[in-house]
Parts: C-alpha cells; structure tokens; sequence
C-alpha cells in the first residue's frame, strides 16, 4: 500500500511538474514564465473564483530582463492607452485558459490585488529599500503581470528562502543617488520624482530609467534597455500625473 501511495505521489508531481513546463513554453516566446506560486488563506486576501469558492492555488505570472521587451516591441498591433497592458491580456488570458485557470490582473482595481504580498510568498524576493522587490537573480528587474488562480491544489516547487541580497549591501547607494531625493524614510515622494524626471535636469533619469534602480548591484545584467527604462518612465509620470501612485 505504501509503495503505491510512493507512486501516486511521485506521478501527481510528474503531472504537474509537466504543467509547469508546458505554462512556460506557452509563455516564453514572450518573454514571460511562471515565477512561483502558493497556497492562499484568508489573510492572503485572494479574491473568489467566478463560481464562488476560494481559489486553492496562486501562480504567478511574470518577466525579468529585457526578453519581453523586444517580444512587446516586435509586435506593432498592440494600441491604446495603455499598450503594453493591452499586448498582455490575450497571452495571459490565453495561458489561463490553458490551465483552467482565472486570470488576475494588478493594475484592475480597486480593489487592487497585493501581488507585492504574495510575490514575497511565492518567489523568494524582499522588499528592497527603495520599496521594489529585490530577487536574489534579477536584481530590481522584474516584475509581477499577473496571477492564475486555481480551483484546486497543484504541487508546487519550493519557495527560494534566504535573506534579502540588501541586508549585506553595506553601501546601499540605491538610497544615495537619487537627484529627487524621493526616496523618503516612510515613503516614496512620486511628485518630487516626476517634477525633476520632466525637468531639464531630469534628462538622464527620463531617457534611461530610475538611478536608484539602476545603482544596485544586483542582477545588473538582466537591466532593462534604453527604450525600455524611458517606456517605463513615461509610465510611471502619466501615472502620477492621473492620481496614482501619490
């Protein structure tokens, strides 16, 4: 009986071991992959299924570096205002359909889903001190776009455990370079990023991304290209300048 008990076991973690595989090579020609994902309770504050019932399992959905950028930037079709958002949708909606999953997107709210929360659940990563999510590989340079939630329990890989990469940076510069000075104690000052970014002297943070993020140490080779740091910051000034964020 135990032996068979091994089996089931070892053929329900080929089952979904092989569904994870096949979620990334759905997703990876557009440069996004399953970060990680976990188990919810109440104070996780998953929202229902359609149908009602809690969600058993979270999965990630996310990218890191600049393979997704050039997938966004090879294809022209994706219009609107908010075009990245909209080249998104139909690839994740496509990877929950294949898994008979429902998509949950971050930036559809409110209420909005604390993906940050249940980033740091799933995949390992810290709260750096410029309030990004530190991964131990990527550095500053990735992000959440969406989660899956399952109507049921998946075996999932471990959760990376270890210390935030930022507890053994000594010289923490990504505090210390900012021109803004936004980086507050208790928060970040969005307006006085945005008036120096649109400024004059805001040149090479406009062109070329945050110099906070880009002063990290970590995952350096996954930084974001040119065209990618300055489509991120338009972002983010369009954002502030509209109410969010502030």
């Amino acid at each position: 009986m135990a032996a068979n008990n091994k089996c089931v076991i070892a053929a329900r973690l080929d089952y979904h071991g092989a569904m994870f595989e096949d979620l990334n090579h759905l997703l990876s020609p557009d440069g996004l992959f399953v970060r990680g994902g976990f188990y919810p309770d109440a104070d996780d504050h998953v929202p229902p299924l359609p149908s009602g019932i809690p969600a058993k399992t979270v999965l990630l959905i996310g990218n890191a570096g600049a393979q997704m950028w050039h997938a966004f930037a090879r294809d022209t079709g994706a219009v609107g205002k908010n075009p990245l958002d909209t080249w998104l949708r139909p690839r994740i909606l496509r990877a929950a359909d294949h898994v008979r999953a429902t998509p949950l997107f971050p930036n559809e709210g409110p209420p909005f889903a604390p993906v940050p929360d249940w980033a740091m659940a799933a995949d390992g990563v810290h709260r750096s001190p410029i309030g990004i999510l530190i991964h131990p590989e990527f550095g500053l340079w990735h992000v959440y776009r969406a989660a899956l939630l399952l109507d049921r329990h998946i075996d999932l890989p471990a959760s990376p455990a270890g210390p935030s990469p930022c507890d053994s940076c000594e010289r923490k510069p990504c505090l210390t370079v900012c021109p803004a000075d936004a980086f507050l104690p208790d928060r970040f000052d969005a307006a006085a990023c945005v008036a120096h970014v649109t400024s004059n002297a805001g040149t090479n943070c406009h062109e070329r991304g945050c110099l906070a993020r880009r002063a990290c140490p970590v995952g350096r080779k996954y930084a974001y290209v040119p065209d990618q740091q300055k489509f991120h910051t338009a972002a983010m000034v369009r954002a502030v300048r509209s109410g969010y964020g502030t």
